[in-house]
């Protein structure tokens, strides 16, 4: 039993990988993804933050915060 258990996860792992998470300023109009929530990057953000993973926002053209590079 602990073995089918074992396998489900490495199966889980292997075909469904942890996305990376990152947060952008406000719905439109961000340049930058940060890794980190509470980033300086971020301070100036007055739309607040949203939680997306790191191919959404890559895919928007975003790049990585200066401050986290």
């Amino acid at each position: 039993m602990k073995a089918t258990i074992i396998l489900f996860f490495i199966f889980l792992t292997y075909f469904h990988p942890v996305e990376t998470k990152v947060y952008i300023c406000g719905p439109t109009g961000a340049k930058k993804y940060h890794y980190n929530e509470n980033c300086r990057g971020l301070s100036a953000c007055t739309h607040g933050t949203i939680k997306t993973s790191l191919t959404q926002a890559q895919s928007y053209g975003l790049t990585l915060c200066g401050w986290e590079d």
